[in-house]
């Protein structure tokens, strides 16, 4: 956390859960849904997580399963089959059976979750980049965007997927990569995302989210915490402390755990112009050779 001096009195804000940041709130007066934050009196923010709304609603169930090197991938027709019922044109659960990393029932509640927020949300399926292994993957992309009084809320997210089929439907999926955005705004709010994709165990990185644009003065808070797994799993929605931000961005040091698995990043940032929020999961490793599939 930045250095930076909480009023005594700083407001407790919960965000619903569902919503993540869908509404017009006020810090200590100061409005943010349009985003005046004045002298920044910003206290401790409680956030929904984007689990439930950009990745974990897509296909991720919040967990990295690792799929056999040589299982058989899902066919063109199923991936075009899979799209269209994520986006309302069939049965989602009729394409899915349960396996790693993979709960049909959890996906279609997850999406209609995802829908109950942003109308709009569209699934886009492509074929993503080959892994070194030679396995194909499909990269997943979310749209979506809901209007709040005068605010309007955008959603973008993003996974690469390794999945896995029977021939008849999908069994399995492993996370390769993941991250999501929402920005509010007119103009929706350029940023960087500078988090590692994969890094060893114990090893010390860089989190950092960055304005594209100088702040030229403006006034701006932000904050970061780490995701536990059990909160990604029940979209729960973990407190946020605020702080005020130098330099055109938020920066972070941390470390790795010592054992192999993941961790996931939820990032908020207030600025005169809009929020930005965002999570991302990143895959921790005990090999270099896994740092990059």
């Amino acid at each position: 956390m930045l250095p930076f001096r909480l009023p005594r009195t700083a407001p407790r804000i919960s965000l619903p859960t569902a919503l993540w940041l869908g509404a017009t709130l006020s810090l200590g007066g100061a409005s943010i849904g349009t985003v005046s934050i004045g002298t920044v009196s910003i206290g401790t923010l409680s956030i929904g997580t984007a689990m439930g709304l950009g990745m974990g609603t897509a296909l991720s169930l919040g967990t990295a399963a690792t799929l056999p090197a040589q299982a058989a991938e899902p066919t063109a027709v199923q991936l075009q089959s899979l799209e269209a019922a994520l986006n309302g044109q069939g049965e989602l659960t009729a394409l899915l059976e349960q396996g790693p990393g993979l709960d049909p029932a959890l996906i279609d509640l997850r999406r209609r979750t995802l829908l109950r927020q942003f109308p709009d949300a569209r699934w886009i399926l492509s074929p993503g980049q080959k892994l070194r292994d030679g396995r194909s993957t499909v990269q997943l992309k979310v749209t979506g965007s809901r209007q709040e009084g005068s605010t309007t809320y955008r959603l973008q997210a993003e996974q690469q997927l390794a999945l896995e089929s029977d021939g008849r439907r999908i069994t399995g999926q492993a996370i390769i990569r993941e991250q999501s955005l929402l920005r509010s705004g007119d103009s929706p709010l350029p940023v960087s995302l500078l988090i590692p994709d994969a890094v060893l165990t114990g090893q010390r990185y860089d989190v950092d989210v960055v304005f594209d644009e100088p702040l030229d003065g403006a006034i701006a808070a932000g904050g970061i915490i780490a995701l536990t797994g059990q909160q990604v799993s029940a979209l729960d929605s973990p407190e946020l402390q605020l702080g005020a931000l130098g330099g055109g961005g938020l920066f972070k040091t941390v470390q790795a755990p010592l054992s192999p698995g993941e961790q996931t990043w939820a990032v908020l940032l207030v600025h005169p112009d809009g929020i930005v929020s965002a999570t991302k999961r990143v895959r921790v490793v005990a090999d270099k050779a896994q740092l990059r599939l």
